[in-house]
């Protein structure tokens, strides 16, 4: 007994996916599913980030537009202390900063979503930029996005299927991640008549 614990059976990476796993976050047929989820993501990131790209007061500038939600979450007490410290200390100072990459954040996910291009980066980053909104202290739809945007990162294979993800993602893997060591494919045999 002690010696199949020491050495299980088998390793992780030999286990496999249940179907209904398969099925969400490695098959295609779940793509439109995703499609759908995907679209909702740019219905709500793409519009904000457009906004506040255009208005002219969030790129390199003061950082107004972000200093009543980080004030009032530092003054907040629902806000955890780590938190509060972290708005006072780094983002209040750096308050133009941290506007600019929330409004270029918000249009990058917005148009990764779009068009499905690096769609786990993007669901990635939304869950980031929505958990500190959270922890500012404005839900709003931000719960729901973190709960889907957890869902899009698990199914980074497929969720850009039906977007520029089918031909990147690909590219991508045979470009950086494929090694020299690896089998090449060998060409069919010609038919013989």
């Amino acid at each position: 007994m002690l010696n199949s614990l020491l050495r299980p059976p088998m390793r992780p990476e030999e286990f496999r996916e249940p179907r209904w796993a398969r099925f969400l976050f490695a098959g295609t047929s779940a793509a439109w599913l995703w499609l759908a989820v995907r679209l909702y993501f740019a219905y709500v990131y793409l519009p904000a980030g457009w906004h506040k790209v255009t208005s002219g007061e969030w790129l390199f500038g003061s950082g107004a537009p972000i200093q009543g939600l980080v004030g009032g979450a530092i003054d907040s007490t629902d806000t955890p202390g780590w938190y509060a410290w972290f708005l006072q200390n780094i983002v209040q100072p750096n308050a133009g900063l941290f506007a600019t990459l929330v409004a270029l954040g918000e249009l990058a996910i917005g148009l990764g979503m779009l068009v499905g291009l690096l769609t786990g980066v993007a669901a990635f980053f939304a869950v980031f930029m929505s958990g500190n909104f959270v922890l500012a202290g404005s839900l709003g739809s931000n719960p729901a996005l973190i709960v889907l945007g957890v869902f899009l990162v698990l199914a980074w294979r497929n969720a850009g299927w039906i977007g520029l993800d089918r031909w990147f993602i690909p590219w991508a893997h045979r470009r950086f991640w494929s090694t020299a060591s690896e089998p090449a494919q060998a060409a069919p045999a010609p038919a013989r008549s």
